[in-house]
């Protein structure tokens, strides 16, 4: 199967990635190097007008490029822990229940940039791989490893068995996220937009923290909170 994906920057990333089927794109980007790319890396090129661009990407926002590619592959758990051996302080981030496509797509961003070793999510209950998803990460999706899970349970017991200690959000928790050593192998859980981590997770977690905040709003965005998470175990292991 296949999907499009429209915008400037997911073009690029799907055409250095090897993602992308083919690429389509107004005149107006006919001689963008993005197209100059594709064409030297073998991927057909199609010249349409906007009406044509937005038919397929269902959204007149598409910046004049679509590229359809390969349907996204999620890899097994096993696959993400094996990557991450050679890693001094491997982590992975695991999301219990995220719906909201953008969120979805936001931390593949996060996950990308800061070098995370694999995320995982649930097979069930959680937002897909898709187009908005792709979208919204800015070629993020074809970097970071995505594990699909039956059970977050079982997924922690098999991180924990490898030397993982699960770090899961939560705002009653006593702990602030900075008390915490991250320098070890570390799962991070972020919780459901509207629920959080569910009973049972945070009951398999090693450490509950919270993000202490002072302003009027006392919870943060699912997406918000994995950067700001993410981004302190990222500078915490500088230098270890």
């Amino acid at each position: 199967m296949s999907i499009c994906i429209y915008g400037k920057n997911p073009a690029r990333e799907n055409v250095r990635s090897g993602s992308a089927i083919s690429l389509k794109v107004n005149p107006r980007n006919a001689k963008d190097p993005i197209v100059s790319e594709a064409k030297a890396n073998h991927i057909p090129v199609e010249i349409l007008p906007d009406a044509e661009l937005t038919k397929l990407a269902k959204t007149a926002a598409h910046q004049g490029f679509v590229t359809v590619c390969k349907d996204y592959k999620t890899v097994d758990l096993e696959d993400i822990i094996e990557g991450a051996k050679q890693k001094k302080y491997p982590l992975v981030v695991m999301l219990d229940g995220i719906e909201d496509p953008h969120n979805l797509g936001a931390i593949l961003r996060t996950c990308d940039a800061f070098g995370v070793d694999g995320l995982i999510v649930k097979t069930h209950g959680q937002a897909p791989l898709n187009a908005t998803v792709a979208k919204v990460s800015t070629g993020a999706i074809n970097y970071v490893k995505v594990a699909s899970v039956s059970n977050l349970s079982n997924a922690i017991k098999e991180l924990q068995n490898n030397g993982y200690w699960v770090v899961a959000t939560a705002g009653e928790a006593k702990q602030g996220y900075e008390e915490v050593d991250y320098a070890c192998p570390i799962c991070l859980v972020i919780g459901n937009e509207g629920f959080g981590v569910s009973r049972l997770v945070k009951e398999r977690s090693d450490f509950l923290v919270k993000i202490d905040m002072v302003g009027h709003v006392d919870s943060l965005n699912a997406s918000v909170a994995t950067g700001v998470m993410v981004s302190h175990i990222f500078s915490s292991r500088k230098g270890k």
